[in-house]
Protein backbone atom coordinates (compact mmCIF):
# COMPACT_ATOMS: atom_id res chain seq x y z
CA UNK A 1 0.00 0.00 0.00
CA UNK A 2 1.34 3.92 -0.77
CA UNK A 3 0.72 6.39 2.39
CA UNK A 4 1.30 10.01 2.10
CA UNK A 5 1.84 11.76 5.41
CA UNK A 6 1.41 15.38 5.25
CA UNK A 7 2.05 18.49 7.62
CA UNK A 8 4.62 16.01 9.45
CA UNK A 9 6.28 17.95 12.21
CA UNK A 10 8.76 15.05 13.85
CA UNK A 11 12.15 13.95 14.76
CA UNK A 12 14.08 11.12 12.14
CA UNK A 13 16.85 10.51 14.24
CA UNK A 14 18.77 11.24 11.70
CA UNK A 15 21.58 13.25 12.00
CA UNK A 16 21.56 14.16 8.69
CA UNK A 17 18.20 15.69 9.60
CA UNK A 18 16.96 15.49 12.76
CA UNK A 19 13.93 17.53 12.59
CA UNK A 20 11.12 17.70 10.14
CA UNK A 21 8.55 20.69 10.19
CA UNK A 22 5.89 20.81 7.81
CA UNK A 23 7.18 17.78 5.61
CA UNK A 24 5.96 15.04 3.73
CA UNK A 25 7.06 11.25 4.17
CA UNK A 26 6.18 8.62 1.81
CA UNK A 27 5.75 5.17 2.54
CA UNK A 28 5.37 2.16 -0.10
CA UNK A 29 5.37 -1.57 0.79
CA UNK A 30 6.98 -1.63 3.75
CA UNK A 31 9.96 1.23 2.93
CA UNK A 32 10.00 4.93 3.22
CA UNK A 33 10.42 6.13 -0.26
CA UNK A 34 10.50 10.21 0.29
CA UNK A 35 11.04 12.50 2.94
CA UNK A 36 11.43 16.23 2.52
CA UNK A 37 9.56 19.45 2.47
CA UNK A 38 8.48 19.04 -1.53
CA UNK A 39 5.32 16.64 -1.94
CA UNK A 40 6.59 13.79 -3.97
CA UNK A 41 4.82 12.71 -7.40
CA UNK A 42 2.04 10.28 -7.85
CA UNK A 43 -1.31 9.17 -6.44
CA UNK A 44 -1.59 7.16 -2.55
CA UNK A 45 -3.50 5.15 -1.98
CA UNK A 46 -4.02 7.11 1.86
CA UNK A 47 -3.19 10.60 2.41
CA UNK A 48 -2.75 11.29 6.41
CA UNK A 49 -2.48 14.73 7.61
CA UNK A 50 -0.72 14.79 10.28
CA UNK A 51 -1.05 18.46 11.58
CA UNK A 52 -0.83 18.44 15.61
CA UNK A 53 0.60 15.50 15.55
CA UNK A 54 4.61 14.65 15.81
CA UNK A 55 6.09 11.45 13.91
CA UNK A 56 9.06 9.35 15.22
CA UNK A 57 10.56 5.91 14.71
CA UNK A 58 8.70 3.33 16.22
CA UNK A 59 10.63 1.99 19.58
CA UNK A 60 12.43 -0.92 19.56
CA UNK A 61 11.88 -2.65 23.00
CA UNK A 62 15.40 -4.50 23.00
CA UNK A 63 14.75 -6.90 25.88
CA UNK A 64 11.58 -8.75 26.14
CA UNK A 65 9.92 -11.34 27.80
CA UNK A 66 6.63 -11.08 26.43
CA UNK A 67 4.07 -13.72 27.64
CA UNK A 68 5.42 -12.55 31.45
CA UNK A 69 2.26 -10.50 30.84
CA UNK A 70 0.07 -13.19 32.52
CA UNK A 71 2.87 -12.34 35.86
CA UNK A 72 2.17 -8.53 35.73
CA UNK A 73 3.48 -7.58 39.21
CA UNK A 74 3.40 -11.17 40.69
CA UNK A 75 6.11 -11.78 43.21
CA UNK A 76 6.56 -7.74 43.68
CA UNK A 77 8.71 -7.00 46.42
CA UNK A 78 11.58 -9.68 46.29
CA UNK A 79 14.95 -8.99 45.13
CA UNK A 80 15.98 -10.72 41.65
CA UNK A 81 16.68 -14.15 42.65
CA UNK A 82 13.91 -14.83 45.33
CA UNK A 83 11.43 -14.11 42.95
CA UNK A 84 12.69 -16.09 39.95
CA UNK A 85 13.16 -18.90 42.39
CA UNK A 86 10.27 -18.76 44.95
CA UNK A 87 7.63 -17.15 42.48
CA UNK A 88 8.38 -17.03 38.54
CA UNK A 89 9.97 -20.20 38.26
CA UNK A 90 7.14 -22.07 39.62
CA UNK A 91 4.33 -20.18 38.16
CA UNK A 92 6.45 -21.09 34.53
CA UNK A 93 6.22 -24.43 34.93
CA UNK A 94 2.53 -24.56 34.94
CA UNK A 95 2.56 -22.88 31.23
CA UNK A 96 1.84 -24.45 27.76
CA UNK A 97 1.70 -23.49 24.44
CA UNK A 98 -1.73 -21.78 24.93
CA UNK A 99 -0.64 -19.91 28.00
CA UNK A 100 2.32 -18.70 26.21
CA UNK A 101 0.25 -17.19 22.66
CA UNK A 102 -2.75 -15.63 25.60
CA UNK A 103 0.54 -14.14 26.98
CA UNK A 104 2.12 -12.65 23.76
CA UNK A 105 -0.86 -11.78 22.53
CA UNK A 106 -1.62 -9.07 25.84
CA UNK A 107 1.98 -8.37 25.18
CA UNK A 108 2.18 -7.29 21.95
CA UNK A 109 -1.29 -5.43 22.18
CA UNK A 110 -0.17 -3.61 25.21
CA UNK A 111 3.18 -2.37 23.33
CA UNK A 112 1.87 -2.01 19.62
CA UNK A 113 -0.80 0.70 21.63
CA UNK A 114 2.30 2.19 23.13
CA UNK A 115 4.46 3.08 20.06
CA UNK A 116 6.56 0.15 19.67
CA UNK A 117 7.49 -1.97 16.43
CA UNK A 118 10.29 -4.26 17.12
CA UNK A 119 11.09 -6.44 19.76
CA UNK A 120 14.18 -9.08 21.16
CA UNK A 121 12.48 -11.53 22.93
CA UNK A 122 13.77 -14.16 25.14
CA UNK A 123 11.58 -16.88 26.13
CA UNK A 124 10.37 -20.74 26.07
CA UNK A 125 7.66 -21.87 23.77
CA UNK A 126 9.18 -19.75 20.90
CA UNK A 127 7.68 -20.97 18.61
CA UNK A 128 4.70 -20.25 19.60
CA UNK A 129 5.63 -17.29 20.06
CA UNK A 130 6.68 -16.67 16.15
CA UNK A 131 2.95 -16.99 15.21
CA UNK A 132 1.74 -14.27 17.46
CA UNK A 133 4.00 -11.80 15.93
CA UNK A 134 3.37 -12.75 12.64
CA UNK A 135 -0.14 -12.16 13.26
CA UNK A 136 0.37 -8.62 15.56
CA UNK A 137 2.53 -6.98 12.61
CA UNK A 138 5.75 -6.08 14.44
CA UNK A 139 9.15 -7.03 13.90
CA UNK A 140 11.05 -9.35 16.26
CA UNK A 141 14.38 -11.29 17.20
CA UNK A 142 13.37 -14.12 19.19
CA UNK A 143 15.46 -16.30 21.11
CA UNK A 144 14.71 -19.47 23.78
CA UNK A 145 17.74 -18.59 26.15
CA UNK A 146 19.80 -21.90 27.04
CA UNK A 147 19.07 -23.39 30.11
CA UNK A 148 20.80 -26.31 31.65
CA UNK A 149 21.38 -27.51 35.34
CA UNK A 150 23.10 -30.74 34.53
CA UNK A 151 26.61 -31.57 35.27
CA UNK A 152 28.54 -30.47 32.94
CA UNK A 153 30.13 -33.59 32.37
CA UNK A 154 26.82 -35.20 31.65
CA UNK A 155 25.63 -32.40 28.90
CA UNK A 156 25.26 -33.77 25.17
CA UNK A 157 22.72 -31.45 22.88
CA UNK A 158 20.22 -34.54 23.30
CA UNK A 159 20.11 -34.08 26.85
CA UNK A 160 19.42 -30.17 26.76
CA UNK A 161 16.10 -29.52 24.89
CA UNK A 162 17.18 -25.95 24.14
CA UNK A 163 19.97 -27.16 22.00
CA UNK A 164 17.22 -29.02 20.08
CA UNK A 165 14.93 -25.35 20.50
CA UNK A 166 17.34 -23.58 19.10
CA UNK A 167 17.42 -26.04 15.93
CA UNK A 168 13.62 -25.90 14.97
CA UNK A 169 13.59 -22.49 16.09
CA UNK A 170 16.61 -21.50 12.89
CA UNK A 171 14.89 -23.75 10.74
CA UNK A 172 11.32 -23.15 10.85
CA UNK A 173 10.87 -19.45 11.67
CA UNK A 174 14.75 -17.23 10.64
CA UNK A 175 13.25 -14.75 7.85
CA UNK A 176 9.91 -16.26 8.52
CA UNK A 177 7.65 -13.19 7.41
CA UNK A 178 9.90 -11.29 4.63
CA UNK A 179 12.57 -10.41 7.49
CA UNK A 180 9.63 -10.02 10.09
CA UNK A 181 10.83 -12.68 12.38
CA UNK A 182 15.34 -12.86 12.96
CA UNK A 183 16.30 -16.00 15.53
CA UNK A 184 19.35 -14.98 17.90
CA UNK A 185 21.52 -17.24 19.45
CA UNK A 186 20.75 -17.05 23.05
CA UNK A 187 22.04 -17.99 26.39
CA UNK A 188 19.69 -17.24 29.49
CA UNK A 189 22.36 -16.30 31.90
CA UNK A 190 26.22 -17.44 33.04
CA UNK A 191 24.18 -18.73 36.16
CA UNK A 192 21.45 -20.82 34.53
CA UNK A 193 24.18 -23.34 32.46
CA UNK A 194 27.50 -24.06 32.35
CA UNK A 195 30.75 -23.93 30.01
CA UNK A 196 29.66 -27.34 27.76
CA UNK A 197 26.01 -25.16 26.82
CA UNK A 198 28.04 -22.20 25.84
CA UNK A 199 30.46 -23.81 23.19
CA UNK A 200 27.30 -25.38 21.77
CA UNK A 201 25.74 -21.97 21.22
CA UNK A 202 28.48 -20.30 20.11
CA UNK A 203 29.42 -22.78 17.85
CA UNK A 204 25.42 -22.66 16.59
CA UNK A 205 25.43 -18.94 16.10
CA UNK A 206 29.18 -18.98 14.08
CA UNK A 207 27.62 -22.10 12.08
CA UNK A 208 24.64 -19.80 11.23
CA UNK A 209 25.53 -16.37 11.16
CA UNK A 210 23.62 -15.50 14.27
CA UNK A 211 23.80 -12.74 16.95
CA UNK A 212 23.42 -13.74 20.48
CA UNK A 213 21.03 -12.26 23.22
CA UNK A 214 22.11 -12.95 27.05
CA UNK A 215 21.73 -11.89 30.32
CA UNK A 216 24.59 -9.95 32.08
CA UNK A 217 25.76 -9.36 35.30
CA UNK A 218 22.20 -8.14 36.23
CA UNK A 219 23.20 -8.06 39.96
CA UNK A 220 26.29 -7.92 42.27
CA UNK A 221 25.51 -11.36 43.66
CA UNK A 222 25.62 -12.99 40.27
CA UNK A 223 28.59 -11.01 39.13
CA UNK A 224 30.43 -11.86 42.05
CA UNK A 225 29.34 -15.73 42.10
CA UNK A 226 30.95 -16.15 38.59
CA UNK A 227 34.84 -14.30 39.57
CA UNK A 228 34.76 -16.29 42.23
CA UNK A 229 33.59 -19.60 39.99
CA UNK A 230 35.84 -18.72 36.91
CA UNK A 231 38.00 -16.21 38.23
CA UNK A 232 36.55 -13.48 35.33
CA UNK A 233 33.41 -12.07 34.90
CA UNK A 234 30.38 -12.66 33.67
CA UNK A 235 30.87 -11.02 30.12
CA UNK A 236 34.86 -12.05 30.40
CA UNK A 237 33.88 -15.76 30.75
CA UNK A 238 31.40 -16.53 28.19
CA UNK A 239 33.97 -14.23 25.74
CA UNK A 240 36.43 -17.33 26.69
CA UNK A 241 34.12 -19.94 24.89
CA UNK A 242 33.28 -17.48 21.82
CA UNK A 243 30.03 -16.65 23.32
CA UNK A 244 29.97 -12.41 21.79
CA UNK A 245 32.30 -13.72 18.43
CA UNK A 246 29.28 -12.24 16.58
CA UNK A 247 27.89 -9.41 18.78
CA UNK A 248 24.44 -9.20 19.42
CA UNK A 249 22.98 -7.73 22.91
CA UNK A 250 23.89 -7.68 26.56
CA UNK A 251 20.69 -7.50 28.52
CA UNK A 252 21.17 -5.04 32.22
CA UNK A 253 24.75 -4.66 32.24
CA UNK A 254 24.38 -3.33 35.53
CA UNK A 255 27.66 -4.45 37.27
CA UNK A 256 30.47 -4.63 34.40
CA UNK A 257 33.72 -4.01 35.47
CA UNK A 258 37.33 -4.95 35.11
CA UNK A 259 37.35 -3.91 31.01
CA UNK A 260 33.91 -5.59 30.09
CA UNK A 261 32.67 -2.93 29.02
CA UNK A 262 35.53 -2.38 26.52
CA UNK A 263 35.52 -6.00 25.47
CA UNK A 264 31.74 -5.09 24.94
CA UNK A 265 32.82 -2.03 22.12
CA UNK A 266 35.51 -4.58 20.80
CA UNK A 267 33.14 -7.38 20.22
CA UNK A 268 29.75 -5.18 18.95
CA UNK A 269 27.52 -6.05 21.82
CA UNK A 270 25.05 -3.59 22.77
CA UNK A 271 23.95 -3.20 26.34
CA UNK A 272 20.48 -2.80 27.11
CA UNK A 273 19.45 -0.91 29.96
CA UNK A 274 16.55 -1.61 31.39
CA UNK A 275 15.84 0.94 34.24
CA UNK A 276 12.69 0.25 36.02
CA UNK A 277 12.96 -3.08 35.85
CA UNK A 278 16.44 -3.09 37.87
CA UNK A 279 15.07 -0.07 40.04
CA UNK A 280 12.33 -2.51 40.98
CA UNK A 281 14.10 -5.42 41.77
CA UNK A 282 16.77 -3.53 43.78
CA UNK A 283 19.25 -4.65 41.17
CA UNK A 284 21.34 -1.52 40.45
CA UNK A 285 21.66 1.36 38.17
CA UNK A 286 23.61 0.93 34.70
CA UNK A 287 26.29 3.51 34.44
CA UNK A 288 25.44 4.23 31.51
CA UNK A 289 28.10 7.57 30.85
CA UNK A 290 31.00 5.38 31.58
CA UNK A 291 29.70 2.50 29.04
CA UNK A 292 29.17 4.78 26.29
CA UNK A 293 32.62 6.15 27.35
CA UNK A 294 34.33 3.09 26.96
CA UNK A 295 32.72 2.98 23.41
CA UNK A 296 29.74 0.27 24.37
CA UNK A 297 26.53 0.75 22.27
CA UNK A 298 23.58 1.15 24.68
CA UNK A 299 19.78 0.24 24.10
CA UNK A 300 16.35 0.23 26.13
CA UNK A 301 14.04 -2.66 27.23
CA UNK A 302 11.56 -3.55 29.53
CA UNK A 303 12.34 -6.79 30.46
CA UNK A 304 9.39 -8.41 31.28
CA UNK A 305 6.13 -7.51 32.51
CA UNK A 306 6.30 -9.40 35.78
CA UNK A 307 9.52 -7.20 36.62
CA UNK A 308 8.51 -4.10 35.72
CA UNK A 309 5.29 -3.98 35.58
CA UNK A 310 4.54 -2.45 31.76
CA UNK A 311 5.82 -2.44 28.41
CA UNK A 312 6.02 1.39 28.47
CA UNK A 313 9.21 2.32 26.87
CA UNK A 314 8.39 6.10 27.62
CA UNK A 315 8.16 5.48 31.03
CA UNK A 316 11.99 3.85 30.50
CA UNK A 317 13.18 6.80 28.98
CA UNK A 318 12.14 9.06 31.73
CA UNK A 319 13.18 6.76 34.30
CA UNK A 320 16.57 5.87 32.20
CA UNK A 321 17.43 9.89 31.98
CA UNK A 322 16.57 10.67 35.61
CA UNK A 323 18.31 7.87 37.37
CA UNK A 324 21.71 8.72 34.92
CA UNK A 325 21.21 12.37 36.18
CA UNK A 326 21.24 11.50 39.59
CA UNK A 327 23.58 8.99 40.29
CA UNK A 328 26.11 10.24 37.81
CA UNK A 329 24.89 13.48 36.24
CA UNK A 330 27.24 15.56 38.96
CA UNK A 331 30.21 14.56 37.11
CA UNK A 332 28.60 14.32 33.82
CA UNK A 333 25.81 17.11 33.04
CA UNK A 334 22.54 15.63 32.17
CA UNK A 335 21.82 12.71 30.08
CA UNK A 336 20.45 14.49 26.65
CA UNK A 337 16.66 13.44 25.83
CA UNK A 338 18.36 13.00 21.81
CA UNK A 339 20.87 10.23 23.69
CA UNK A 340 17.66 8.71 25.16
CA UNK A 341 15.68 9.00 22.44
CA UNK A 342 18.21 7.24 19.77
CA UNK A 343 18.85 4.46 22.55
CA UNK A 344 14.72 3.95 22.72
CA UNK A 345 14.91 3.59 18.66
CA UNK A 346 18.17 3.35 16.06
CA UNK A 347 20.24 1.73 19.00
CA UNK A 348 18.38 -1.06 19.57
CA UNK A 349 17.39 -1.47 15.67
CA UNK A 350 21.45 -1.01 15.15
CA UNK A 351 22.15 -4.04 17.78
CA UNK A 352 19.01 -6.18 16.31
CA UNK A 353 20.30 -6.12 12.51
CA UNK A 354 17.20 -4.16 11.91
CA UNK A 355 17.40 -1.50 8.81
CA UNK A 356 14.98 1.35 10.60
CA UNK A 357 15.06 3.48 13.87
CA UNK A 358 15.34 6.48 11.62
CA UNK A 359 13.18 8.23 9.06
CA UNK A 360 15.03 8.55 5.97
CA UNK A 361 14.25 7.35 2.29
CA UNK A 362 15.15 3.10 2.01
CA UNK A 363 14.21 2.67 5.74
CA UNK A 364 11.55 0.13 6.69
CA UNK A 365 8.74 1.78 7.67
CA UNK A 366 8.31 1.54 11.31
CA UNK A 367 6.79 5.02 12.58
CA UNK A 368 4.10 6.28 15.05
CA UNK A 369 2.79 9.27 15.45
CA UNK A 370 2.09 11.28 18.78
CA UNK A 371 -0.82 13.34 19.47
CA UNK A 372 0.56 16.36 20.89
CA UNK A 373 -2.17 18.11 21.32
CA UNK A 374 -3.41 15.92 24.52
CA UNK A 375 -3.12 18.68 27.69
CA UNK A 376 0.17 16.72 28.83
CA UNK A 377 2.36 17.37 25.77
CA UNK A 378 0.85 21.42 25.44
CA UNK A 379 2.70 23.40 25.42
CA UNK A 380 5.62 22.67 23.56
CA UNK A 381 9.22 24.01 23.73
CA UNK A 382 11.45 21.24 23.04
CA UNK A 383 9.39 17.94 20.84
CA UNK A 384 12.58 15.87 22.73
CA UNK A 385 12.45 17.07 26.14
CA UNK A 386 8.60 16.55 25.75
CA UNK A 387 8.41 13.21 24.29
CA UNK A 388 11.18 11.82 26.81
CA UNK A 389 9.71 13.85 30.21
CA UNK A 390 5.91 14.01 29.34
CA UNK A 391 4.67 11.84 27.04
CA UNK A 392 2.85 8.28 27.70
CA UNK A 393 1.57 5.57 26.04
CA UNK A 394 -2.18 7.05 25.65
CA UNK A 395 -0.57 10.10 23.12
CA UNK A 396 0.26 7.39 20.37
CA UNK A 397 -2.70 7.73 17.72
CA UNK A 398 -0.79 5.61 14.87
CA UNK A 399 1.99 2.43 14.80
CA UNK A 400 3.00 1.57 11.75
CA UNK A 401 5.17 -1.81 11.42
CA UNK A 402 7.21 -2.41 7.87
CA UNK A 403 4.73 -0.23 6.29
CA UNK A 404 1.28 -1.34 7.59
CA UNK A 405 -0.73 0.44 9.92
CA UNK A 406 -1.57 -1.93 12.64
CA UNK A 407 -3.35 0.56 15.24
CA UNK A 408 -4.59 3.80 15.05
CA UNK A 409 -7.18 6.17 16.79
CA UNK A 410 -7.29 3.17 20.11
CA UNK A 411 -8.26 0.60 17.64
CA UNK A 412 -6.29 -2.63 17.07
CA UNK A 413 -5.91 -3.80 13.21
CA UNK A 414 -3.97 -7.14 13.50
CA UNK A 415 -4.76 -8.43 16.97
CA UNK A 416 -8.89 -8.92 18.87
CA UNK A 417 -8.48 -7.70 22.25
CA UNK A 418 -11.73 -8.83 23.31
CA UNK A 419 -10.73 -12.16 22.43
CA UNK A 420 -7.07 -12.26 24.01
CA UNK A 421 -9.03 -10.53 27.19
CA UNK A 422 -11.47 -13.67 27.35
CA UNK A 423 -8.05 -16.10 26.80
CA UNK A 424 -5.97 -14.78 29.77
CA UNK A 425 -8.69 -14.98 32.01
CA UNK A 426 -10.79 -18.08 30.88
CA UNK A 427 -7.96 -20.41 30.41
CA UNK A 428 -4.30 -19.10 31.19
CA UNK A 429 -4.39 -17.19 34.44
CA UNK A 430 -6.70 -20.29 35.90
CA UNK A 431 -4.07 -22.78 34.56
CA UNK A 432 -1.31 -20.74 36.11
CA UNK A 433 -2.54 -19.26 39.81
CA UNK A 434 -5.78 -22.11 39.96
Amino acid sequence: MSILFTNVTGLTIDPAGPVLNGAFVAVEGNKITSVGVQRPRGEFERVIDCTGKVMLPGFVNAHTHVPMTLMRGYGGGCDLHTWLNDYIFPAESKLNERCVAAGAALGLAEMIASGTTCIADMYMYTETIAKTVLEAGISANLACGAVYFGEPADFSPQTCNDCENHIRLYENWHGAGEGQILVDASIHAEYTSCPPVWEWVADFAQKHGLRMHVHVSETRSEHVNCIDKYGMTPAQTLDKYGVWQNGGIAAHCVHLSGGDAELFAKRGVTGVHNPVSNLKLMSGVAPLFFLRDCGMRMALGTDGVASNNSHNLFEEMKVAALTQNSHFGEDNGPLQAADILAMATVNGAQALGRDTGVIAPGKIADLILVDFTHPNLFPCHDIAENLVYSAAPSNVVMNMARGKIIYENGQFLTLDLEKIRAEVKGYALPRIFG
